[in-house]
């Protein structure tokens, strides 16, 4: 009889064995939790369409970021939907809007916690588009100025990290610029340098409540079926000064993740997005899925294919997970 001396069944055959021999491991370190702050007080609202998000006010928001700290999750990413909306999204640098107010409050209770600020002016606009309109369509240059006003506001409440998630070309330099003008030159940027026109937004949009109010964002997001323009777009944005660089949608993206990873030295994140999250807590909730399982192999499978850094609304339970 033939003896196979070859055997990979033996590096799997105990858990201890295969703890010892795994490849790829999920941190709580890996981890950045999106928030998503109202105007009022005592608010918790439950987002339909994202089960277990809510809708919170200043005051919610600094309890969730207490919670985080104490998971060990090191960085909240800080989304708001503004007290008014106008054509060309002033809220969106007010530093009484509840982005602004959070982020200080959330630095004052929990100074440790990294906050990361989406810049974008979607929630903002009465017309959801991310940027100043001339007719139907998005004026890039003139956006830029907006967006470098977002920047330095919520650089100065106290944001860590800047996220710029527009699309439009040039922001990063024009972000750089503004930061260092104000002396924020350690204030970093996370840039949404691959980002698609992506069907997996859908719930995002209900809870920011930022979708268009005519046409869609396909003029300045990426088409899905384009990875060279994204090695491009990571290119040029690092060149402008890019900290990190993010590639949104993650799950059905990965492979862009990998080339991604394999074409720079900086770090890299996915943003694992509502419509993601959605499936699988809508299949979960019908017990067609182990929720835990799903959730720890979805995340795993990100980390394998090159990302440093996951922006995921599992980040709590998830942590939770690793930590049993």
């Amino acid at each position: 009889m033939y003896v196979q001396k070859l055997r990979p069944r033996r590096m799997r055959i105990s858990a201890g064995m295969r703890d010892m021999v795994r490849e790829h491991s999920l941190s709580v370190k890996d981890f950045v939790y999106p928030i998503f702050v109202v105007p009022g007080e005592h608010v918790k609202e439950e987002i339909p369409s994202m089960p277990g998000c809510f809708h919170l006010s200043v005051d919610h928001a600094v309890e969730v970021a207490k919670e985080l700290h104490a998971l060990g999750i090191p960085a909240v990413e800080v989304f708001g939907l503004p007290e008014y909306k106008d054509e060309i999204g002033s809220g969106a640098w007010d530093m009484k809007s509840p982005v602004q107010r959070a982020m200080t409050a959330i630095k004052e209770a929990v100074p440790e916690l990294m906050i990361v600020g989406d810049v974008c002016l979607c929630q903002y606009t009465s017309h959801g588009h991310c940027g100043k309109l001339c007719g139907h369509y998005v004026d890039n240059d003139e956006t830029l100025q907006l967006l470098q006003k977002v920047a330095v506001s919520q650089a100065r409440a106290g944001a860590d990290i800047i996220a710029p998630s527009d699309m439009m070309d040039g922001r990063v330099a024009a972000i750089r610029e503004a930061l260092d003008a104000e002396k924020f030159q350690n204030v970093s940027i996370m840039s949404y340098a691959v980002k698609y026109a992506s069907g997996y937004y859908g719930p995002f949009r209900d809870a920011a409540d930022s979708a268009p109010q005519f046409g869609d964002r396909r003029q300045y997001q990426m088409d899905p079926a384009n990875v060279q323009e994204a090695l491009k777009e990571v290119d040029l944005d690092v060149a402008e000064g890019a900290d990190i660089i993010m590639v949104k949608p993650a799950l059905a993206y990965l492979d862009v993740v990998r080339r991604v990873r394999e074409h720079i030295h900086h770090p890299v994140a996915v943003y694992n997005v509502s419509g993601e999250y959605a499936m699988v807590k809508a299949a979960a909730q019908n017990g067609w899925i182990d929720e835990k399982r799903i959730v720890l192999e979805t995340l795993l499978g990100m980390k394998r294919a090159g990302a440093d850094i996951i922006i995921t609304y599992h980040a709590i339970e998830a942590a939770k997970w690793i930590k049993e």
